[in-house]
């Protein structure tokens, strides 16, 4: 099935960092390296396969990074990419949004 062409800036964005989890996974590494179990308990809800997924798809579209250190027991880091914090003023902004937006629809 052929895809559809993207043309606007906001489409392509949400095509990327779009869904439940990815704007949340990027939260949580805004702070740094973090483990798979330590994202998975961060992120409450998130089914093992759902964040592997999701780690895959962002990995992909070169938004983090991952680190594996081939110990035994098996060691692997996330971080994110330079790309990846570039979203930061973005996720800052929506953050901003949503604390206006808890206080007036109180």
């Amino acid at each position: 099935m052929p895809t559809k062409e993207v043309c606007c800036p906001v489409e392509v964005t949400l095509k990327i960092i779009g869904g439940r989890w990815k704007v949340l996974i990027i939260h949580h590494l805004l702070n740094g390296t973090m483990r798979f179990n330590e994202l998975q308990r961060s992120l409450t809800g998130i089914t093992h396969r759902t964040l592997s997924r999701q780690l895959r798809e962002m990995e992909i579209h070169q938004l983090i990074v991952r680190n594996n250190f081939n110990e035994i027991p098996p060691r692997v880091e996330y971080s994110l990419s330079p790309l990846g914090h570039s979203l930061k003023t973005i996720l800052l902004s929506m953050d901003e949004w949503g604390r206006k937006y808890s206080a007036v629809a109180k």
